[in-house]
Parts: structure tokens; sequence; C-alpha cells
């Protein structure tokens, strides 16, 4: 995540490009009016007209987890992990957590070990390594991280990604895990091949010591930016740098017998994917550097490569229109590559959309209510029915910080967060957020493998600040799951006209996100009568033949 003050905590709709021309208002206030519109609109649904396949829902450990996973207690970890990580639910059938599927370990570079020698001045922002030397490895480092990637296995999540933001310091140039050079990567000559047994020894270690298979390694992160501050890990890197690493790390994973995939991308924002960007031309264009069928750089052959690319979904979520159209352009491009897919791999506000949005006019702030769990669902819906993304991953997981970048926030009960160091690092309180609950609409319903059907009801380029709808389908268990984020003040009605099979029982079963329900089950309604509160995420479950 790009940070600028350390103290601060595949097919697509028919006539996807031209949506861009329609989006006249959608940049207007919300409906004021609180009352309810009694006008009953189509939502049609259509079974038999695939989309993309869903892959994941997701978040980081960065970088709470380590001191939360390792030093407090362990009612409250678990606790923690239930939020994030349960598929179960309680007696009355909702949800004990947002059941994500997968989770994003951190993988460090060291400068924990370094202390005030490495510069990054606040302690949690810091991160241990596996390893000082490349030698010996000591798999008691990263503790808290490690039961938390523990956590999440026990209770079903599917994946596990290990990514980096800095290579580890004994093989960077200037022996720090941020960069002070411009554009290329920190590493020092002649050390990619280190770089690689690193990552596979300590993927091996994981596996073999900890029982941890890591499923995908993502070894660049944002690497349009210099990362030449000391507020925490990073570096930049050229696509050369990129493709390089990728063809040493490749065969090693292979020889080493990991199936691990390498993700590439992680790009700071949606534009470097599709466009070269000015000032950064060796680090733009990404979707076809590594992909397009006639470049010479193209990674998608290799054995341990994933054809996916990742962009962040920062900067470009404000103004409305921006949003759109940078969606679309990065669907286009895919498109026009093929059999890649495009992941969101990280978001949390970052943007400055004024009060009118979010409380605070920015990301500074914490809001565990529904202005932020919109806002946020609102980005959801985009990147998956306009950039066709088939996995959506929240930035960081646990915030101990007064700022809106959690699912969960832990603080000492006087206060919304601080940046002294000893701040929650042994205990605290733990607070739920609705965002948290929000992921949860699409995370905890619409799993691995599950595709997503066109509604030609429903523009959703259009409805950014009425009702946005998206649906999915398990054609092996036949299950429905519609979810739909109402940003206005008014409640909708729907009558779901289903194509390519009929609803079992005509029933569907709400789950609520509101002010005052947290994933909330009701009771089954008829498909010909789904009522959207206003302000609220729902998510409709049944089944069909």
């Amino acid at each position: 995540m790009r940070i600028f003050n350390a103290t601060k905590v595949s097919l697509l709709c028919a006539g996807l490009l031209l949506a861009n021309t329609l989006l006249v208002g959608c940049d207007s206030e919300p409906n004021n009016s609180n009352s309810e519109d009694t006008t009953i609109a189509s939502l049609n649904v259509n079974l038999d007209m695939n989309l993309q396949t869903m892959e994941s829902f997701g978040a980081s450990d960065a970088w709470q987890c380590n001191f939360i996973g390792k030093n407090w207690p362990t009612d409250k970890r678990n606790k923690i992990a239930d939020l994030l990580f349960s598929q179960g639910l309680d007696a009355d059938g909702n949800p004990k957590g947002i059941g994500l599927s997968l989770w994003r370990f951190n993988l460090g570079a060291g400068s924990a070990e370094q202390g005030d020698a490495s510069d990054i001045t606040d302690e949690w922002r810091r991160s241990e390594c596996f390893t000082t030397d490349g030698v010996s490895y000591d798999m008691t480092k990263q503790a808290g991280q490690v039961w938390f990637m523990k956590a999440a296995r026990e209770r079903g999540v599917d994946k596990l990604l290990a990514f980096a933001n800095s290579a580890p310091v004994y093989l960077t140039q200037n022996g720090k895990a941020y960069a002070s050079i411009k554009e290329f990567y920190n590493l020092k000559d002649g050390k990619m091949s280190d770089l690689a047994d690193f990552w596979t020894t300590s993927l091996d270690k994981l596996k073999t010591e900890h029982g941890l298979t890591i499923d995908y390694v993502s070894p660049f992160n944002e690497p349009q930016y210099e990362w030449d501050g000391t507020g925490q890990e990073g570096s930049p890197a050229t696509n050369a740098n990129i493709y390089s690493f990728v063809n040493v790390l490749s065969p090693k994973l292979q020889s080493k017998g990991l199936d691990a995939k390498i993700v590439v991308g992680e790009a700071g924002a949606y534009e470097p994917l599709y466009k070269t960007v000015s000032g950064k031309e060796s680090r733009s264009n990404q979707i076809d550097y590594f992909f397009a069928s006639n470049s010479t750089k193209n990674i998608g052959g290799l054995s341990n490569v994933k054809k996916t690319i990742s962009g962040h979904s920062y900067w470009q979520a404000w103004p409305l229109s921006e949003m759109i159209s940078s969606r679309q352009s990065a669907a286009s491009k895919i498109q026009s590559v093929g059999n890649v897919s495009l992941w969101s791999s990280e978001y949390c506000v970052l943007e400055s959309p004024g009060t009118d949005e979010l409380p605070g006019g920015a990301g500074s702030g914490r809001d565990l209510g529904m202005s932020l769990a919109l806002w946020t669902a609102r980005i959801i819906s985009t990147d998956i029915a306009i950039g066709g993304v088939t996995s959506w991953q929240w930035w960081t997981a646990i915030s101990r910080g007064d700022y809106k970048d959690g699912l969960i926030h832990v603080d000492d009960g006087a206060s919304n967060g601080a940046g002294n160091a000893d701040y929650c690092k042994n205990d605290g309180y733990i607070r739920d957020s609705k965002t948290l609950w929000a992921l949860g609409n699409f995370s905890f319903f619409v799993k691995p493998g599950m595709v997503r059907v066109q509604i030609p009801s429903v523009d959703n380029s259009t409805a950014l600040n009425d009702v946005m709808v998206t649906a999915y389908k398990d054609a092996t268990n036949k299950k429905l799951v519609i979810v739909a984020v109402n940003m206005s003040k008014s409640a909708k009605t729907y009558k779901l006209n289903l194509s390519g099979g009929t609803v079992s029982d005509n029933k569907l079963t709400p789950y609520t996100t509101s002010e005052t329900l947290s994933l909330k089950k009701g009771t089954a309604v008829d498909a010909s009568n789904l009522e959207i509160p206003a302000r609220s995420v729902v998510t409709y479950v049944g089944t069909y033949k």
C-alpha cells in the first residue's frame, strides 16, 4: 500500500466499452428521500450467460498480525480469526465471520531485526525475515503471522498468498528494506538467483516445518512507486526486473517440487496495467508486456506462472466516472490478450472524495459504520461487474490506527487508534466494522469456482448511486447468489425473472448488512418480492432447478 504519512496506520457484458457514455449524473448526490420506492422493478438474471469464474476474496496480514498473533490472549486471537475466516453459522443461521477464501502473508525483508538502524521509524511497519544470510533459517520468526495462516487454514481458507515489499536486506544494494535508487529493483547485482533461493527455501520450510502450503507468490508490490522513504519496506521495479526474476524463480519452484504459482502485477493502480504512464514508462502497460501474444517478454508459458495480473483499486475509485472508465480499460486490455484473469489485490481509502461521501472526507479517521461499507461495496461491485475481476482483496485485515484501513479495528478502549509502539501490542479491544460484514456479503457466499452470470436489466455502470447488483451460480450444487448494494436512501423492490432455470420453492433467503444489521439472516422471501433496504448490502441465497 502506498502511504504518504508514516504515522497513519472471461466474458463481459455486451456494450461494456460503450457504458462510459451513459454516465450522466453518476457523481451526483444520492436520493435524499428516506421513503420506500413502491415501484417493483424487474431483475432479470440469465443463468445461461456465463461471465467470469470467481476465484477468491481476501485480505492481508500486514502489518498488525505479527504482534497480535504472537502476543494477544488466545481467545481474542481466535475471535479475530473467526471474524475473518469462519464459514460457520450461529444457532440462528447467521454467519460467524466473513469466510475469506484467500489470505495474504507478508514475507518480510528483515527490517525488524535491524531495529532503529532500519531507518523505518514505525516498529509496526518493520518485518522480520526467516534468514539474515540466506544460509541459516529461523522459522520461529514472523510467529504471529504464521499463527494467522494456520488459523486461516484451520477454518477452511482455500488459498494462501505470500507477497513481499522488498528483497531481504542481506541482498539489497543499500542494505535496507527501502530503496535509495530510482526505478530499478533494490537488489545487489547478480543476486537474482539468491533471491529466488530465499523464496523457494522459505516456502519449502513453511511447508515442512509449519504444514503451510503457499499457493501463490507475489514477489513485487506496487513497483511503480519509488519507495525511497522510510515509512515502510518497499522497492520500485521495472517490467524487465520482474521478467528476469520470474524466469529465475519459476524453474526453481518446479525443481523444489513447489506448486506455488507466481502472480505478477500488484500495480499501484489500474492505469499502469493497460497504458503507458508518463514518467513510469518502464513500469507500465504490464498486461501487454507480460501476456500479449506478440510480446517477447510473455511469461504465460512458464510452468509456475499463473495467467493472472493484479492491480490495486487505489486512486481510480474517485471520481466515479474515472472508476468506471479505468475498469473498462483494464477489462478491454485483458480481453485483448485472452485467457488471462484480472485481480484487484489491494484496497483501502486513499482518495479524498469529501465529507458527503465519507466521514472526514478521506482516509483519516476510522469508520466502523455504513458510509465506508457502502463505499467499499460499490468498488467491489464495480471491479467485478465492470472490470471483470475474479479475485478481490482488501488491504490490511486488522488496524490499530485511526484510519479507514481495517476490516477489524483494535484499540485501548480510550481512543480510536494511536502511533505509540506499545499501543495494543499485547492486548486490546476488538471492533468489527460494517465494512467487514459488507465484504462478507460477497466473500461468505461467492465461493471459488462460482460463475458470475448476466443481469441484462441492470447496468452497474450507471447505478453507482442507486442499486448495483451482481449474480453468481454454483452449477454443481444448483446454488444461486445475488448481491445487491443499495447506495441510495430509498428501499428498492425487485421481482426476479430467472432465465435458464427456476428458483426452488420460489424462495430466496436474505442476509443483510446495514446500520443495524451485520450479515443478518432474514426470513426466506418470494423471488417476486426482493426488497433492498436503503443504504444496505443484501445477499440473496437460494437454489434453482
